[in-house]
Order: structure tokens, then sequence, then C-alpha cells
């Protein structure tokens, strides 16, 4: 018969999300699941994962509807749920409401996947988020080329942001 495991004595416990050890070990509960980008086989919008600021591991999920339009389109900067704790932006409750949303409403959305507390104690959250907003913003800087995403330069009207 297998031993029974052991588990390090909890320091905090919040049900049913997440647990926190004594040793320092991070057991998420909730929020765990994650989809890979691509082509979605039900609205066809395209993601992918993009890294924003590559010296904090800042990334995003950005998703595009699967049109040849030349036309901009409006751009939102969605920030996904889990209390700062849990979850990502490649969470399939957030990813599925996306691609719905991106197809529906003809726009480019971008789901910024900032760092998690307790690992990075707020307002690392915060700050990541800022962040992110600032680097979108400086996609309308001519000449300002530095980790750029060619999608957001050439398809996002920053009028309807």
């Amino acid at each position: 018969m297998d031993p029974i495991p052991t588990y390090p004595e909890i320091s905090i416990d919040v049900p049913p999300y997440l647990r926190v050890h004594k040793n320092g070990t991070i057991e998420r509960l909730a929020g765990i699941h994650v989809v890979p980008p691509g082509i979605d086989p039900q609205t066809k919008v395209i993601s992918k994962d993009i890294t924003i600021i590559p010296k904090t591991g800042l990334t995003a999920r950005l998703y595009s509807p699967n049109n040849s339009t030349s036309k901009k389109l409006p751009l939102i900067i969605y920030f996904h749920g889990g209390a700062y704790c849990i979850s990502s932006a490649s969470d399939p409750l957030y990813h599925n409401s996306l691609n719905k949303l991106v197809l529906e409403a003809n726009i480019i959305a971008i789901s910024v996947n900032y760092r998690l507390a307790p690992e990075h104690p707020l307002p690392t959250a915060y700050n990541d988020s800022w962040e992110a907003l600032q680097w979108i913003a400086s996609h309308t800087i001519e000449n300002h080329e530095e980790n750029h995403e060619n999608l957001i330069k050439e398809r996002v009207d920053f009028n309807k942001v």
C-alpha cells in the first residue's frame, strides 16, 4: 500500500482558491486551466501570446478577427478576474468570452496577463496593468519600434480604445 502523501503545513488557506504553505509553496486550486492560443474553431478568431515587458515577464494574449479588411478596428483592453491571485489571460472562461466578443463586435482585444499575488504582492498587478497601457499607447508614436506588435500598430484605431 502506498503511503498517504503528506503536505507541508498550511499558513494561509483561501478555499476554494489557493493555499500558501509554511514552506512558501503556493497551491492554486482555481483558475489553473489554460487554453492555448491559435485559431478558435467556432469563431475563427486568431489569438496569440505576446511579451510586453521582457524584463518582468509581463505578457498578454492578443485577439483579432480572421478577416482581411484593411479598416482599422477599435481596441478593448481586458484585465482578467481572479482577485489578483488566480487565473490568467489564457483561462478558458476569459479566452472563450473574448473570442466571441472579438467576432461579434469586430474589434481587436488584448488580455493582460499581470503577475499574481502572493508571489508578487500588490501593487505589482496594478503596475503591470499600467505598464501594459503605456506599452499599448507607445504604438501611436511614429518611429518608436521598440518591442512593438505589428498587429496593434497596423490594425488598431487609436481613437477607439
